[in-house]
Formats: structure tokens, C-alpha cells, sequence
């Protein structure tokens, strides 16, 4: 969607253009709007700022900050390093994580009488031209570190994990490193990013310092142009920091959906996972929240996985154009790449798929049907400042009505009774569909829930303009939601669901597991 441009309300004409690397990064995170408006300077009319966390909502910045005492303090024991931060108190498993990623970083990084902590970051200034020139700013976020003699510049970037960087990323990263600062005596750079979960490193350019030019040249100024030429606006999880977010024409109102009627909170974003992992512990959503790295033995667990393959299996399948309902004829080899199950596991997953082939929505829709596939639903509940994120399976069209199918497996054959106390994000289903969103009448349309068993296959339709349905679906988000807009310190709650947490290396208080000593 691109819309009027710039969008009205705004404020704000920079002669410095500010550009910085994060805005390359992965794309489903990135709004292009939102990266040309903040590139321009522009802000909306009137913008007092968001409303504090009482925590620290920036879980790298105790790292950077306790990593730069680290580099400046040569031999100092990690354990007289102070971890803190400046504005807020800390959780304790944003505490637990920097010291982990203190501990990782000292052992890829060590101690390197060569390179020493640069002055301040490094900023590319584009050379002032005649009046009325806008001049270029562009910035990186990392550990910046020189030699002596200022001739060999390293720029270190940190990340949870490695993730492939794109050779905008490259370009960039490199021109800031060279060119940082204007500093005529370096020669040569070194950009890394290494990963603070594990340690892993990853060098992503080296090379002379006309070389990091040419790079740009090739592969930065290019995108450099594209980004202040963005007009696209791609409403996602940005958006709950974003400060356009009061003025996008993307992003959709919807005043009290989650039913709260409360401003008086800081601004964030809700799901319906984040609603469940809270109810289990607090400290598990809001570690989880922060996105910090999660335990993958548990995150990946047999069946989880096995659920994973079969839900991406039937993605590509109705994915497929023109629309073609699922076969029961399932390949021996249906596993999508990327996924590793056990034999009796990929058995079981193939008999799942069979069974979904007797309720596969797409036999109740045409060739040329709308039919969106685990496509991201964003809403702005401007009641509750609360930025709402929803992910259906399926949304199709019945005719006129949008369609929201909920696909679940399991290796039981039990069937469950409260479907939507079980699954939670039917009530948030109930609520978007029988709200009008998106876009369907306020008389139709429905909610499905496909439990696909080992026996055979559950198929569940709720009324979402029913009252008792209405209302089952109410207390089911009030009871979500409610006790999570208004905590502020999110501690954690220990029991047995410890052992089966994916956020537990994070956390002191959590309950041992069997033949573990509990943490001091």
C-alpha cells in the first residue's frame, strides 16, 4: 500500500539524511515508509514520545555497555564487570542472558593488545556540498575497535544468532568502517558479526579501504537511493515502536478488540502465543518477547517439530494457483527441506496430511477464491495502546465471507471439549471476524478448528456473531490479557512447566529439573 506521501500530520524538514545499517536488515521486519520517513527527519505533529517501560526494553544494551567497560579495563575479571543500565532496572533474565553473552563474547574476542576501543562510533559523513545540499549520515550499531596508529579499523556486529547478510548489509557495514569518521589514516577494515548465543563468528568483509568504497559503490549507494525512494507500507511487529504508527494509512484501528480500556500503559504488542506463555509465568513471555535465543532442544521438541512440517507442508500446498484442494495422496518423501523428524514421526505426519485431505477448505472455494496463507494480521487497539498480531493458518473466502481456519495436530486421539480455552487464538479469531475484520460483513463468516489425529480428523466451526460465543471468546482474552497490560515486572512464576521451557537458561528462579541442583 502506497497512499498519500508523505502522510499528513508530519513534521519535520532535515538537511541531514540519517541512514543506518539495521534498516537493511531482514525484510519481514522492515517498513519502507517507515525507513524513508525516519531517513528524511520527518516525525508526526505533536509526538510527546512513548510512554516508559519501568524495565529495560533493549536487551543488547546492557551487553554493549557492560562489553565497553570489558574492552577498556584489560585483565579485568568478567565478575567486576558491573551490569546494569542507565535508565531502568534490569530482569533478571535480561540480567542472566549479558552475562552469558559477556562470557561468550570475552572467548571469541580475546583480549588484543592490537586493537583497542575507538572514540565514540563511527558515522559516514557525505562531504558538504553547495547550499541547499543535503548531506548523507549513515551509522552502524556494533563494537568498534582500531589499532593504535589508527590504520586497521575492526567493526564487530552483534546478533543472537548468525543469519545471513545481504550484500546491501556488506556494502554498508564496510563504508561505515572506512569511512567512519573521516579518518584519513585507515587503511584497512574488518567487519564481523558474531553471534552471542554461541559464539560463532562470521567475517563479511576484508579488505582495503577502497575496496570497502567500490563495495558501496556497487551495492550500497544503490539501496541507499531505493530506501529514501520507499513509499510501501508494511504493517508488522515495527509497528508497536514505530512513531508513524498514529498516522499510517496501513495500519488498521480496531478499538477495543482485546476489550481493555486503558492508554495509561506503555505501548506494546500482544498475541495470542505471548497471552499463553504469560499465563504459564510472566518472565517466560516477556523473555520472549525481548526475543532471546530460546532453548532449541525444547523449542524443537519431536512433536512440535513434527507439527511444523506438517503445517508447511499444507502451506506450499495451498499456496498452489489456481487453488487446488489437498490430495490424500501423500509422497513418501512429503518432509519439507529444513525439517528433521524421526521415521515414525514423518509416518505419523503423513497420515495427518491424509486425513486433512477430507476438510481441506480449498474444496469449498474456486479456482480464482481469495485464499491467504498464514498471512500476519496486524491491528491497533487505540483503546489499550496495544498493537495486536494474528497469524491464521488459513483465511479464505466462502462466497462473501472471510473464512479463518485454525489447523492443529496431535499424536492422541482424545478429543478436547473447550476449544477455545485449549487454543486461545480462536477467541482472537471470534473477535476479528465477528468485528468486521478484515473487511467482512458484520452477519458472516466463521471461525474452523481441523484437529488432525492419528484416527482421523476433528472438524469444529465456531459462530463468531453468536452471543454465547461472544462471549466465551471475551473471557477468554480478558483472562489473557488483562494481568499482562498491566504488569511492569513480569516476574517469574516457577513450577513444572520449568522443565518444559523454552526461555529457562534465562531465568535463576526457575524450578530444577529432575537430577538438577536448583540455581543459587
Amino acid at each position: 500500500m502506497a497512499g498519500n506521501w508523505p502522510p499528513e500530520g508530519l513534521v519535520g524538514n532535515s538537511a541531514i539524511i540519517v541512514i543506518r545499517l539495521s534498516m537493511f536488515g531482514p525484510e519481514k521486519y522492515r517498513c519502507p515508509a517507515a525507513n524513508a520517513l525516519t531517513a528524511h527527519g520527518l516525525r508526526p505533529r505533536g509526538e510527546t514520545g512513548r510512554k516508559p517501560e519501568a524495565l529495560d526494553p533493549f536487551p543488547h544494551g546492557p551487553f554493549m555497555a557492560a562489553a565497553h567497560r570489558l574492552e577498556r579495563s584489560p585483565g579485568a575479571k568478567l565478575s567486576s564487570i558491573p551490569i546494569g543500565s542507565w535508565h531502568h532496572p534490569l530482569h533478571d533474565g535480561v540480567r542472566q542472558w549479558t552475562q552469558h553473552a559477556l562470557r561468550i563474547y570475552q572467548d571469541a574476542f580475546p583480549a588484543n593488545t592490537d586493537l583497542v576501543p575507538a572514540r565514540g562510533p563511527w558515522v559516514y559523513k557525505s562531504q558538504p556540498g553547495g547550499e541547499g545540499t543535503v548531506q548523507y549520515h549513515i551509522t552502524a550499531w556494533g563494537r568498534f575497535l582500531e589499532s593504535r596508529d589508527g590504520r586497521i579499523r575492526e567493526l564487530r556486529l552483534p546478533s543472537n544468532r548468525l543469519r545471513k547478510r545481504s550484500e546491501t548489509e556488506r556494502a554498508v557495514a564496510a563504508l561505515v568502517a572506512a569511512e567512519g569518521n573521516n579518518d584519513r589514516r585507515v587503511e584497512r577494515v574488518r567487519v564481523v558479526q558474531f553471534a552471542l548465543s554461541d559464539g560463532r563468528a562470521e567475517e563479511i568483509f576484508n579488505g582495503t579501504r577502497d575496496e570497502a568504497k567500490a563495495l558501496y559503490r556497487a551495492d550500497g549507494a544503490p539501496a541507499v537511493r531505493a530506501l529514501l525512494a520507499g513509499r510501501e507500507y508494511k504493517p508488522g511487529t515495527a509497528c508497536a515502536s514505530c512513531a508513524f504508527a498514529s498516522v499510517c494509512p496501513a495500519l488498521q484501528r480496531a478499538p477495543g478488540l482485546l476489550g481493555v480500556a486503558d492508554r495509561t500503559r506503555p505501548r506494546r504488542s500482544w498475541s495470542s502465543t505471548l497471552g499463553r506463555g504469560y499465563k504459564i509465568c510472566p518472565a517466560r513471555a516477556y523473555l520472549r518477547d525481548l526475543r532471546l535465543p530460546v532453548d532449541d532442544s525444547v523449542e524443537r521438541g519431536p512433536a512440535a517439530e513434527r507439527g511444523r512440517a506438517v503445517h508447511a507442508f499444507l502451506a506450499k500446498r495451498h499456496e498452489r494457483r489456481p487453488c487446488t484442494p489437498c490430495s490424500p495422496d501423500i509422497p513418501p518423501d512429503w518432509l519439507p527441506k529444513g525439517y528433521q523428524i524421526s521415521d515414525d514421526q514423518q509416518k505419523l505426519g503423513a497420515t495427518l496430511l491424509r486425513h486433512h485431505a477430507e476438510v481441506c477448505p480449498l474444496r469449498r472455494t474456486g479456482p480464482g477464491s481469495e485464499v491467504r496463507v498464514e498471512r500476519a494480521l496486524v491491528f491497533d487497539d487505540t483503546a489499550a495502546d496495544v498493537l495486536v498480531l494474528a497469524e491464521p493458518d488459513l483465511l479464505y473466502r466462502d462466497g462473501n465471507a472471510w473464512v479463518w481456519r485454525e489447523t492443529k495436530t496431535s499424536g492422541s486421539d482424545r478429543a478436547c471439549r473447550d476449544v477455545m480455552n485449549t487454543y486461545p487464538q480462536l477467541a482472537l479469531a471470534v473477535r476479528i471476524i465477528g468485528g468486521g475484520l478484515p473487511s467482512a460483513s458484520r452477519s458472516k463468516g466463521r471461525v474452523e478448528l481441523e484437529v488432525l489425529r492419528p484416527g482421523g480428523v476433528d472438524l469444529r466451526t465456531l459462530d463468531p456473531f453468536a452471543p454465547a460465543t461472544q462471549a466465551a471468546a471475551e473471557a477468554v482474552l480478558s483472562d489473557q490479557v488483562l494481568g499482562w497490560h498491566s504488569d511492569v515486572q513480569f516476574q517469574a512464576r516457577p513450577s513444572h512447566e520449568c522443565g518444559s521451557c523454552e526461555m529457562a537458561r534465562w531465568c535463576s528462579a526457575r524450578s530444577p529439573r529432575p537430577g538438577e541442583e536448583a540455581r543459587q
